[in-house]
This record gives structure tokens, C-alpha cells and sequence, in this order.
């Protein structure tokens, strides 16, 4: 089946590459959103032709208005172009790859619409997942996951009626650039080494929650919300092949696996076709190249980002998105060279500890503690 797709980050890794999959699979692409990316969001409209293009900032909106004059593209601005991009009426599939939390508003607005999601921005379901599946019941939307990991979830759950029938879910990750250093070592890390992933090519906020393993917390409680597990039926083992991309282990015994090479196209068109499979561009894996898969117990004592974010799958309530909104902004401080790398965990916890959990928690709430926590992490370094 052939979509009509809205690409919701459209200039970033999952973006990109869901323009990749949609012309080698012949999808139409209507709507492409950036944040103030002009240059690339120009190209990508004259490739593609949606019939919208929104740029979050107002100027780069303004810029990107000026290029695409002659053309018939509509050039919208702000939340609201966002907003109207994901809710695009001829568009049947959403693509939610926008960066952190800011990607909330405009997957609850493609719900609303009934579309499919193809849900790329984990932060929805840790800030507010337990209200996002309650929409996307209520209306009819499909969630279909675009992460590699809870990608090969959904596929080794394929013909599982019955979530009773599952004894865990078995999250791999790769254990970043990073992983078995001492708490001394990772002292001394820098900016050009946390961003040095052995394995996938991805943006630089996600390559640093890769290296603080705070990626595979935030996974952890994605998984949650996604297939309603309690935390004790999700496991994390470190897999530093990043070949099986996770696992289902059943109450038989039976354990199934999605294998396949590090690249997310596949992913991706999975979430574009389901449940069809048609041929794409992601490299195919040769199992006969591969090296010997290795399977490690995390360690989320070194690595404090992945302790604190079970302890808030344990806690619930808005301390998810405390979790989170402190750890995308302590994570840009890293990335602009303000703090140390082990001060990401530090700011995490220090917010954790200073800013009130709600339980059951309304839309506002969410976005009320979203801001309490960027505020007390940067009362910290101030």
C-alpha cells in the first residue's frame, strides 16, 4: 500500500531517512516540518513537492517563504504550521521525528486526525504515554514504533493476541562509545568522544543518551506505555553488535528475535508498510559476516542516567517528564561545552530530587513539569 506521508522533522536523521525510504518505495510525501533548517528544507520541497512545508522559527519560516516563491509549496511558521502539518487532512501517516518534547502537541494533534503514527519521538510516551494511548484508542490512530528497538518488538509480537502469553521483553542496546569505563573515566570524557558512536550514525542529542545509556532508559519506559508491561517484564541487556535489536521471550520458553544491520530505513519502512513487507533500501545483514553476538548486564550504577530513569519508571506520575525535560536540557549544556559529562547525570538527579511529582497528571501538568525541570537545571549551573 502506497502512503501519503507527513514527515514531522524532516531535516533531521529519521527524517532524512524517511525521505530515502518514501522515494525508493514510491510513497507521496505531503507535509515536511523543520525547525529553522532553510537551506535543506528548500531542497527537500523541490525534490518532493509536498504541499506544505512548516518551519517552527518564525525567520527561518519567513526565509524558507522567500526561496519557495516559485513554487506552489505553502510555507507555514511556528507551532500552529507544525500543528497544521501533522493534522494534514490528505495525509494518512504522520512521521513523529522531532526532537524531544516539542514533538508532543503535534503527535497528539495527528491522533486527533486518526492517522497512523509512525512514532519516532520517544519522549511522547515517556512524558505523557498513558494519555497518548488513551487518544489513540479513543480515535482510532495506529502507534506503529520507529525506534529499532521497540521496532523489533512489534514485529517478534506479530500473531500475539494475548499480552499474557509474554514473559518479558528483552531491550538491547549497544551501550554506546562509552560503556565500561569506570565512573573515573567517564570524568575525563569530552564532547568529541560521547559523540563517537561505534555503530549507528544519529543525531547529537540521541548519540549522548546513547552514551549516558539515558536512551535506553527513556526506552525502558517507552515500552511500558507501548505494550502495558509492568517494569519487572522488561529487561535490559547490553548487546554491543547492535545485530539483535530486541528480543521477546514467551511463557513457553520461547524467545523470539528481529535481527538485521544497523540501519534504521528498515525500521522506518516496517512502520510505513505494516503489516506488509515490500523491498526497501536498508542493507541487508549477511549472517555469515557477522562476529560473535555478546549479551552484558547494564550497569546503571556507572552509568546513573539509566538508575535514575528506572526509579522514575518505578515512580510514575509526571516524574517522567522531570526525567526528561532535565535531561534535554543538562544534554544541550554538554553539547555547548557548559558542564562536564558526568554533571548530565548529576543535574538529572538534582532535579529529580527538587521539582514535585503529580500523579495522574493532566496534558498541563506534563507540560507545567516539562518546564519546572529546565528551570532547576539551569538555577544549577547558574
Amino acid at each position: 500500500m502506497k502512503r501519503t506521508l507527513s514527515i514531522l522533522g524532516s531535516s533531521g536523521s529519521i527524517g532524512q531517512q524517511t525521505l530515502k525510504v518514501a522515494q525508493a518505495c514510491g510513497h507521496r510525501v505531503a507535509a515536511i516540518t523543520v525547525n529553522r533548517s532553510v537551506e535543506l528544507a528548500e531542497a527537500q520541497a523541490r525534490q518532493f513537492q509536498p504541499r506544505l512545508a512548516a518551519a517552527a522559527d518564525e525567520r527561518a519560516a519567513a526565509e524558507l517563504r522567500v526561496r519557495l516563491a516559485d513554487t506552489t509549496v505553502k510555507v507555514l511558521s511556528g507551532e500552529e504550521g507544525v500543528l497544521e502539518a501533522a493534522a494534514l487532512a490528505e495525509a494518512d501517516t504522520v512521521v513523529t521525528a522531532i526532537v524531544g518534547v516539542a514533538g508532543l502537541r503535534p503527535t497528539l494533534a495527528a491522533i486527533d486526525g486518526g492517522k497512523r503514527i509512525a512514532l519516532a519521538n520517544k519522549e511522547t510516551l515517556v512524558c505523557a504515554g498513558e494519555l497518548v494511548m488513551a487518544q489513540a484508542e479513543q480515535t482510532g490512530a495506529e502507534i506503529v514504533p520507529v525506534d529499532s528497538e521497540h521496532s523489533a518488538i512489534f514485529q517478534c509480537l506479530q500473531g500475539c493476541a494475548d499480552r499474557g502469553e509474554v514473559r518479558r521483553l528483552i531491550l538491547t542496546a549497544s551501550g554506546g562509545p562509552l560503556f565500561g569505563r569506570s565512573r573515573e573515566e567517564l570524568a575525563q570524557v569530552t564532547r568529541a568522544q560521547a559523540l563517537r558512536h561505534p555503530n549507528w550514525a544519529m543525531g547529537a542529542k540521541i548519540t549522548i543518551d546513547s552514551a549516558t545509556l539515558m536512551n535506553k532508559g527513556l526506552e525502558f519506559i517507552e515500552a511500558m506505555r507501548l505494550y502495558s508491561m509492568p517494569p519487572e517484564k522488561i529487561q535490559i541487556a547490553i548487546h554491543r553488535e547492535s545485530i539483535v535489536h530486541s528480543l521477546v521471550e514467551f511463557e513457553d520458553g520461547a524467545i523470539l528475535a528481529q535481527l538485521g544491520s544497523a540501519d534504521m530505513c528498515l525500521p522506518i519502512q516496517y512502520a510505513l508498510t505494516w503489516p506488509e513487507r515490500t523491498p526497501g533500501p536498508a542493507k541487508p545483514l549477511d549472517l555469515l559476516s557477522c562476529p560473535p553476538l555478546t549479551f552484558q548486564k547494564p550497569d546503571p550504577e556507572t552509568f546513573r542516567c539509566l538508575g535514575l530513569a528506572l526509579e522514575c519508571a518505578e515512580r510514575g506520575g509526571t516524574s517522567t517528564a522531570i526525567l526528561n525535560g532535565a535531561n534535554e536540557a543538562a544534554v544541550a549544556l554538554f553539547l555547548e561545552e557548559k558542564i562536564t559529562f558526568l554533571d548530565i547525570s548529576r543535574l538529572v538527579e538534582a532535579t529529580l530530587e527538587r521539582v514535585p511529582v503529580v500523579k495522574s497528571p493532566s496534558l498541563d501538568d506534563i507540560f507545567q513539569a516539562d518546564c519546572a525541570a529546565r528551570e532547576a537545571v539551569y538555577h544549577c549551573v547558574r
